[in-house]
């Protein structure tokens, strides 16, 4: 097949898409949305679906291991039909006298979706729930190892769909072979373009000339300071970082930790799995051993991993992850950015006000926008970090990777793509969710004038500064 017929192919698909959404839409009801969103849901979350995917998911792309994928797959679904389910997304939204404005629920039309290979079911699983739910159609575009899971993830949703009576249409992605060009065309005759993956996909998606709602790069930095409970947060931190491999954007790619209790939180990180090494040089040279991250570490089982950086004998045999102890910062020092492995650094600080220090350099060196951790037991730090730092997200005493997506115990929405504001060239500064899949229309009547004087507005101001 040639370029043309590609892009013929994609505007086929485009065009039933759009088909399908206007039915959808013409016959809008919350409770055919709900059913809709609900059948997504239960087509990934089914327990035996739910594993095959998993078991997909790592076999086609070789990142990241199968229990946790299941975890993953169950969990973040569970809590974004936990979000929105009683969300009215359909109808009159609000109908207000004293402005005389009513206002509406619209869907957005035809999303297109760019998704990654990290989470190749539960990130257009997420996708697609939100966009069913707020009237939308939507087309996938994966990456190339994420097409099979793709695949399986969308032949199980539309056999849900024919329990219920709905239009497969309303659900489809690019066939493969995946290629830039499929997916700059869909972008293109896409309504709104959703994109979760590499920065070059999310410049692409933020250059289509259609609205793109992307998110930034994930770089996490978390502080452990003096007043921390030092076994708590090594069992969070230890947890987080190892989870699915380290794919997520939210896992820990960097540990500041306060003088005062260094030799005990390395104690703490030790008996959690968490195995310092001394030796940067040796690391890095096996970690990006042409430049680029080895791909027999990026998202390895620990065993793997450990061999695979020459650290077999080196480290105890119940390690689960490496902790390496750098000062550098910066794009001479890979340590400092994004690793996507079972590997943190470690950076020392004298004090909490150095280790905030550290931790704004890291950011602005990569990663600003989305989100910082703090183990602490002084809350205003907190505060402190979210009035001065380059960063959508502070979270506080928890286990990162589980928290910022959204979690049962904290309140922030469950999703897989979080915004990073103007900090990490975004758009959006919240989690990606329900209000990014949906518009409305007001509807305005006359009311009686409200026009203030001059001096309802200015007289404060002529107080203070002269008329």
């Amino acid at each position: 097949m040639n370029a043309h017929d590609d892009i013929a192919q994609v505007e086929l698909i485009m065009a039933r898409a759009r088909a399908a959404q206007k039915s959808y839409e013409f016959e809008a009801a919350q409770d055919r949305y709900d059913r809709a969103a609900e059948a997504a849901a239960w087509a990934i979350m089914e327990p035996t679906r739910n594993q095959e995917l998993a078991e997909l998911a790592v076999k086609t792309t070789g990142l990241g291991n199968v229990p946790d994928k299941i975890t993953k797959n169950h969990r973040k679904t569970l809590g974004l039909m936990r979000d929105i389910k009683g969300v009215q997304t359909c109808g009159i939204l609000s109908d207000d006298p004293d402005t005389g404005i009513t206002e509406i629920a619209r869907p957005l039309g035809v999303v297109g979706a760019v998704v990654p290979s990290t989470n190749p079911a539960a990130t257009p699983a997420n996708n697609i729930i939100n966009a069913l739910k707020c009237g939308n159609a939507i087309v996938v575009a994966p990456s190339p190892k994420g097409v099979a899971c793709c695949e399986a993830l969308l032949e199980f949703i539309h056999s849900e769909f024919a329990k219920i009576g709905l239009d497969q249409d309303l659900v489809q992605m690019l066939p493969a072979p995946g290629s830039k060009a499929k997916t700059q065309a869909m972008m293109e005759l896409a309504d709104r373009v959703i994109c979760t993956g590499s920065q070059n996909n999310v410049h692409r998606a933020q250059t289509c000339g259609t609205p793109a709602v992307a998110v930034g790069a994930g770089n996490v930095t978390s502080i452990v300071d003096e007043t921390a409970d030092l076994v708590a947060a090594a069992q969070k931190i230890t947890a987080s970082k190892t989870f699915d491999n380290a794919t997520s954007c939210s896992s820990e790619n960097s540990i500041v930790v306060v003088d005062a209790i260094y030799s005990d939180f390395v104690t703490a990180l030790a008996a959690e799995g968490g195995a310092l090494v001394t030796d940067e040089a040796a690391i890095v040279e096996k970690l990006w051993p042409d430049g680029h991250l080895n791909r027999e570490v990026i998202a390895q089982d620990a065993d793997k991993m450990i061999a695979a950086l020459g650290m077999a004998k080196k480290v105890p045999p119940n390690t689960k992850f490496l902790a390496v102890e750098t000062s550098g910062i910066g794009a001479d020092h890979p340590l400092s950015g994004e690793k996507l492995s079972r590997v943190a650094a470690v950076y020392r600080a004298r004090d909490y006000e150095e280790a905030r220090s550290i931790a704004v350099r890291i950011l602005e060196y990569q990663g600003a926008g989305h989100s910082i951790g703090i183990h602490t037991a002084v809350d205003q730090r907190a505060i402190e970090l979210a009035q001065h730092m380059p960063t959508c997200r502070v979270i506080v005493n928890q286990a990162h990777t589980f928290a910022t997506g959204g979690s049962f115990t904290n309140g922030m929405p469950f999703s897989l793509s979080m915004g990073c504001g103007s900090w990490g060239g975004n758009s959006i500064d919240d989690n990606l969710h329900w209000k990014h899949f949906i518009q409305t229309t007001k509807v305005i009547r006359e009311i009686a004038p409200r026009q203030p004087s001059l001096e309802d507005i200015f007289s404060t101001y002529w107080a203070a500064s002269g008329q």
